[in-house]
């Protein structure tokens, strides 16, 4: 049975993170609220499911994904559930452990990147918090994105299976995770990443290894990836950028 993918169909977000995931694993899977309501599909289908009344462990918001009778909510816990499944967590529990630990640590650099355009309130569009958006997007690019990609770094350079994965010495989710977060921050902040790219090579040898993939490369090139645009997570604000 295919896993069903329910996020929201015009945007990357954080739910691109799985599909990597799934993608890269050659999993078969559905994007629900992609697919024509003729077929089951479209965003009703997805607010049908968050709202299902009969499940007693409801999802939060999108992502979330349904295996059967398991639905799992939350991008880190999706990943948690599939990473052993699809051959993306290394070996053994402890590297399943440290590849959430890490997948953790990429949700809170992407919740940072938000609050860079919303840093009052998500009930707010960007214009109406321009001001507060500049001086947090400020200390994002001087301060935050060197220290993510420092730490980063610093994993790919002590995995003792090489440089090349940051869990031993497979693709895991967690270089997916890396490698759509140094994409989405080359979209919106194209200057300020490149400077810390700089400082950084083996995280853009990860990058330009995880987009040789096949499977990756083929997904990239193909309709099924949503491009960046300025309603996902990654939004390309020029005057952000400094």
């Amino acid at each position: 049975m295919a896993y069903q993918l329910h996020y929201w169909p015009t945007i990357q977000g954080r739910g691109e993170f799985v599909r990597l995931a799934l993608e890269a694993a050659g999993a078969a899977y559905v994007d629900v609220a992609r697919e024509p309501p003729a077929k089951g599909g479209g965003e009703s289908a997805l607010m049908r499911k968050l709202g299902d009344p009969d499940n007693p462990r409801p999802s939060f918001a999108p992502p979330f994904l349904v295996d059967g009778d398991v639905v799992v909510g939350q991008t880190a816990a999706i990943l948690l559930y599939l990473g052993p499944r699809l051959g993306l967590a290394g070996v053994g529990e402890l590297d399943a452990l440290w590849t959430h630990q890490i997948q953790l640590t990429v949700a809170d650099a992407v919740a940072e990147v938000h609050d860079t355009h919303h840093p009052i309130s998500t009930g707010l569009y960007y214009e109406d918090q321009r001001d507060a958006a500049l001086e947090r997007a400020k200390a994002f690019r001087d301060e935050r994105i060197p220290k993510f990609f420092h730490w980063f770094e610093r994993i790919l350079q002590r995995n003792p299976a090489g440089d090349v994965h940051l869990v031993g010495d497979s693709l895991s989710y967690a270089d997916l995770s890396l490698f759509q977060l140094v994409a989405g921050l080359r979209y919106a902040f194209p200057k300020a990443t490149a400077r810390a790219l700089a400082h950084t090579p083996a995280i853009v040898k990860l990058y330009a290894n995880v987009a040789r993939r096949q499977r990756v490369h083929d997904y990239l090139q193909s309709p099924r990836r949503i491009s960046f645009n300025e309603e996902g997570i990654f939004r390309a604000y020029p005057e952000l950028d400094g």
